[in-house]
Parts: structure tokens; C-alpha cells; sequence
């Protein structure tokens, strides 16, 4: 009988495996054959960077349960190597795992505010919020090298086009001249995600994402600047983080958040596997526990994608959560702002050389 191995944890990577995505003819599976040969410590796993070739920038989502219809991801796969990243099984798309591929093999995109001024210039486009970092991280650590995600939002300001931003990286601090100055219009607001205050937790969960007091630090950095920046604790993951919530929501006040928001845990596809895999690894006196409860807030299964459940889930479990939050969220002031913003200043983008070259 097969008897599966012991799973070593690649230092600075979330998953902790890399199985072939859904669309692949062939999958592997490493097991122990009595034989010995497996390594006592995995070598480092490089991160690699190709070239996004899409000819668009922005897409476009008709989805019921959030609140926006457009989007850009400067990047394909994420170097944080957040365990729980929903936005892993797309790699599968591209003939890629959605384990240690997703978070090591990245795609970016160095044309990406070229393409991005060539749609705003098109003379059907109508100006609608810009979601920057709905799929992955705008500013995960290449981003820091690339400025891919800096040149979106410079031509976003030449053109007065409103932008909406989601991420974990204090990175985002970096452009508060932007996004200052376009909030000073009511063109700009963020989202900083903090899933944990806790170290130890984070480091396993989310390896390549900055700390949680960088994240906070950023919130203060972006208050500061005039930005209206909220928090997300999300994912809210039962039985693992889910007692952090209200000190989570208390910490982000307290650096300057203006409003909140969470997401409970989703495990579609793939992530259902990793996300197993990771827990037992890592939390194997919790994992049975965690994975009840996941499935109690999903009818019984490990997710529900029917619209208007993914996002918050169903069950006591759930009910329990969003009475937690909206209590939270009263108590420290982070329900009352509404963040509308201004569509009617947007402008389309000067013709230049570069623009002309696409054409």
C-alpha cells in the first residue's frame, strides 16, 4: 500500500505542494517506497518572472456580489504565497499548478499602462471605479523593482479615472503622491488586508507578505497622506483567526482606518487540496476542527460559489461573524463613511508616441 510521505515545507513558500492544476492529462504524487532517498530539507524554490503578452489590460466581470465591473491585475500568480489565495486555481489556466507555480512562477505585464491608455482612449469607454489587485497583489515584492503597479495609477491620474485598491503590502506606501492627490479629487480609496496580528501566524499563513505591523504602519502612512483607506480581515479563517477579528479592526482604527470589511474563507478547486495539506502540516491538533467549521458556514461542503454566499457563508457559524463584525465595526467607528467616487472629472489620456505605436 501507498503511504504517503512527509511533507516539507519550503522555506519562505505557502503551499506545500505543487500538484498539477485540473486542466493537466498527468498528476504526481511523492511517496515513500520504504526505499529512503527523501531529502531531510528542500532546497529553496527560485522565483521566476515571464512576460504577460495580453493584448488588454482591464477586465471586466458582470459578477452580482461585488461592487465593481472592471479590473487590473499588473501580475499573474503572487510571490506572497498566501496559502489560502483564492485567486490560485487560475494558474491551472495556463497549464501551471496552483501550489508552488502560483507563488513562484509569475507573469507580469511591462506593457501594462501602455495597454491601459489605449483603452481609456477609446471612444466608447465610459469611466467606472478601476479595481487595482482584485486577482493578486498589485504589490507583491517584484512590484518593487517593476513599478508596473506606480505607472497604472500615473496614467489613472492623468486621466481623472477613479481607482479602488486591495492589498497586504506596505508597498502601497510608497505612492501616497498619487493616491493622495487623486483623493483629493474622490478618485482614490484602498483596502489594507490584515488576516492576523500574530507573527508566528502570519510568517506560516502569508510567508512573503509584509508583517502585520508594516501593514498597520501603512494604514497610519495613507491616513495621513488624506487617503480614505479601510481594512479587510479577510480571509476569516474558523477556528484559526477568527477570534482576532475585533482586536484586528481595534489595531486598524487606531492607525487610521475609516471603514472595514471581511471575506470568509473560500476553498474552490485546488485550494480545497493546498489548503488541507498546509493545515494538517502546520496545525495538525486544529485541522480536523477548522475543517468542520469551514464546511458548516458552506451547507456541508468545502465551498459554495452560489452569489450572495461565497463571499460571507451560511449557517450559525456565519450569522455569529457578521454580528461580530457590524458590532466591531459600530464600535470603532468604521461603518459611517461612504467612499463614492467621482467619475465625471475623467479625461482621456493625451495622444503620444507611445499610444500611436499600439495603434
Amino acid at each position: 500500500m501507498k503511504q504517503r510521505t512527509h511533507i516539507l515545507q519550503r522555506r519562505g513558500r505557502g503551499a506545500a505542494s505543487n500538484q498539477a492544476g485540473r486542466f493537466e492529462p498527468h498528476t504526481h504524487e511523492a511517496f515513500d517506497d520504504g526505499w529512503g532517498g527523501i531529502e531531510e530539507e528542500l532546497p529553496p524554490l527560485e522565483t521566476e518572472i515571464s512576460i504577460d503578452a495580453s493584448r488588454t489590460v482591464i477586465a471586466r466581470n458582470n459578477s452580482p456580489d461585488i461592487p465593481f465591473d472592471r479590473s487590473i491585475n499588473p501580475y499573474r500568480g503572487c510571490e506572497h504565497g498566501c496559502v489560502y489565495c483564492f485567486a490560485r486555481p487560475t494558474h491551472a489556466w495556463l497549464g501551471l499548478s496552483p501550489g508552488q507555480d502560483f507563488e513562484s512562477k509569475l507573469l507580469m505585464k511591462p506593457d501594462a499602462a501602455l495597454l491601459l491608455r489605449q483603452e481609456l482612449s477609446r471612444s466608447g469607454y465610459r469611466p467606472r471605479v478601476i479595481a487595482l489587485g482584485t486577482n493578486t497583489d498589485p504589490y507583491q515584492p517584484i512590484e518593487r523593482g517593476y513599478g508596473i503597479t506606480r505607472q497604472i495609477l500615473e496614467v489613472l491620474q492623468e486621466c481623472r479615472h477613479p481607482v479602488g485598491i486591495v492589498t497586504k503590502s506596505a508597498l502601497i506606501a510608497r505612492d501616497a503622491d498619487i493616491l493622495s492627490a487623486m483623493a483629493e479629487q474622490h478618485l482614490a480609496r484602498a483596502y489594507i488586508s490584515i488576516t492576523t496580528l500574530d507573527g508566528s501566524l502570519a510568517r506560516r499563513m502569508e510567508p512573503r507578505a509584509p508583517t502585520p505591523a508594516k501593514r498597520l504602519k501603512a494604514i497610519e502612512a495613507l491616513a495621513k497622506a488624506g487617503v480614505p483607506v479601510g481594512v479587510m480581515f479577510a480571509p476569516i479563517i474558523p477556528g484559526l483567526n477568527d477570534h482576532e477579528m475585533e482586536d484586528v479592526l481595534q489595531a486598524s482604527h487606531d492607525a487610521g482606518a475609516s471603514t472595514g470589511g471581511y471575506v470568509l474563507l473560500r476553498l474552490p478547486l485546488e485550494i480545497k487540496d493546498l489548503f488541507r495539506e498546509w493545515l494538517e502540516a502546520q496545525y495538525p491538533d486544529r485541522a480536523g476542527r477548522v475543517i468542520t467549521l469551514v464546511r458548516d458556514c458552506r451547507g456541508g461542503r468545502d465551498y459554495d460559489a452560489e452569489w450572495g454566499k461565497r463571499l460571507k457563508g451560511t449557517g450559525p457559524f456565519a450569522d455569529m461573524v457578521a454580528k461580530r463584525f457590524a458590532i466591531a465595526c459600530r464600535r470603532y467607528g468604521l461603518d459611517k463613511r461612504s467612499w463614492e467616487l467621482d467619475t465625471t472629472r475623467f479625461v482621456k489620456p493625451a495622444a503620444d508616441a507611445d499610444q500611436l505605436a499600439l495603434l
